[in-house]
């Protein structure tokens, strides 16, 4: 064999090697949790009710309850990382957690940096109103009042479902939509499930409900890239949960409604 045979033997030789080496260094997450029994979650702390600081100055809420439920499947303890929507996806990138359960939609941009489980709860938009309304079907919003937040994504599926006798009442943002709906200019409030949450925590003399649903936008669960061992564990807690019930009746306590059929 001449040199530059030799030369090129070798190169590949190690290009194989560290690809081999590259992809044992980099399914490490699973390793580490089972060799610490401890998990690292990303959570929600801003964002009722899937994350929030509840009056005992402790975390609650669906995401930190899923969290809390995937530890106890893996049979580790939990450590609660704080997030925001800005850092929740470098935290995973980083190191500084293991998943991120943070009202996590899948997107083509994000797919790009990181890996997503099944999905675990709902995030949806929806009709709401005092308990005393009754509203069973779209049809049922014919003549009254709703406060919406013009363009936003339940402004868009409420034209197109609500009955053209519906008094759609558009807002410039968020708060000015509730508000109107507070002070009860109008009789229902379209928004999305955690604006509503803030509005109900914060206003109980409303006494007001989810009834009826605008647009289902399941959430994910995120997963540092290449880790695919532990996101083949957790989509294993993901689908027995379902199967046991469990999925539903954590949207059930926090979101008023059932899980449903959530997407793998």
């Amino acid at each position: 064999m001449n040199t530059t045979k030799r030369q090129l033997l070798a190169l590949v030789t190690t290009v194989a090697l560290s690809a081999l080496a590259g992809g044992a260094q980099a399914q490490t997450a699973l390793e580490n949790v089972e060799k610490t029994k401890l998990i690292k979650i990303a959570v929600p702390t801003d964002f009722p009710p899937y994350g929030f600081v509840g009056v005992d100055l402790q975390p609650q809420g669906l995401d930190v309850d899923m969290a809390k439920l995937i530890a106890t499947k893996l049979g580790v303890k939990l450590e609660l990382v704080p997030v925001t929507s800005a850092n929740r996806i470098p935290y995973l990138q980083s190191k500084k957690a293991d998943l991120v359960i943070s009202t996590l939609g899948k997107n083509p941009e994000r797919e790009k940096v990181i890996d997503f489980t099944a999905a675990y709860s709902p995030f949806f938009q929806g009709i709401f109103a005092p308990k005393s309304i009754a509203l069973t079907s779209m049809q049922d919003l014919a003549g009254k009042s709703i406060a919406v937040t013009r363009g936003a994504i339940e402004d868009q599926e409420l034209t197109k479902l609500a009955p053209a006798t519906a008094d759609i009442r558009r807002f410039e943002d968020n708060n000015a939509t509730v508000s109107a709906f507070v002070s009860r200019q109008t009789q229902l409030i379209a928004t999305g499930i955690s604006v509503a949450e803030n509005m109900m925590l914060r206003n109980a003399q409303l006494g007001a409900e989810y009834k009826l649903l605008l647009k289902d936008s399941p959430n994910f669960i995120g997963v540092a890239k290449g880790e695919d061992a532990l996101r083949t564990k957790v989509n294993a807690v993901i689908a027995d949960a379902k199967t046991a019930g469990e999925l539903d009746k954590l949207a059930q306590k926090w979101l008023k409604r059932p899980a449903g059929n959530l997407p793998l």
